[in-house]
């Protein structure tokens, strides 16, 4: 069960990590004028629901393994919460227990953003960047073949001018 929770905690982050980049990649095949304007919308909401699915995940998959391992919610005290854990998982279940305590996901999920947030502008200067710089790669390349073929047509010349 642990592992299923932690594969889909990495899938989600994952996920958010490559969200704004699947967004750069989408908006430039429609060709829009606007568009940083468009990403920074798009990636903000986009990548917040996001974050707010992962704090919600955090704390409802605690939740799970609590219950797998045997912890009761509904005790009134640490004997009653404890009785049906295997003394195996205890360190496990109280770790789980102590996590939980302290400030609710939806705060937990606003800090972690707010340290995201500028992850969204890297990822644009990056790729606008690298486009600026692929395109003038691909302009010198058309330049030097033009040349060159222009060279090849003169020597083709040059040769028909000599024979004759």
């Amino acid at each position: 069960m642990e592992i299923l929770t932690t594969s889909f905690s990495f899938f989600l982050l994952l996920t958010l990590i490559v969200s704004p980049l699947f967004i750069i990649n989408q908006l430039d095949k429609l060709k829009l004028k606007n568009n940083f304007l468009l990403y920074l919308i798009l990636g903000i909401i986009i990548t917040s629901l996001l974050t707010f699915l992962i704090g919600w995940w955090s704390d409802f998959s605690n939740k799970i393994l609590l219950s797998h391992y045997g912890y009761d919610f509904e005790a009134m005290n640490d004997v009653e919460r404890y009785k049906n854990v295997i003394k195996e998982n205890l360190e496990k279940v109280k770790g789980l227990e102590i996590s939980m305590m302290g400030i609710g996901w939806q705060l937990k999920a606003i800090m972690t953003y707010v340290i995201y947030c500028p992850y969204l502008l890297i990822v644009y200067v990056v790729s606008y960047f690298y486009k600026k710089k692929e395109e003038s790669t691909s302009i010198f390349v058309i330049e030097f073949g033009k040349r060159k073929a222009l060279r090849n047509r003169n020597r083709k010349l040059e040769r028909l001018i000599f024979r004759a």
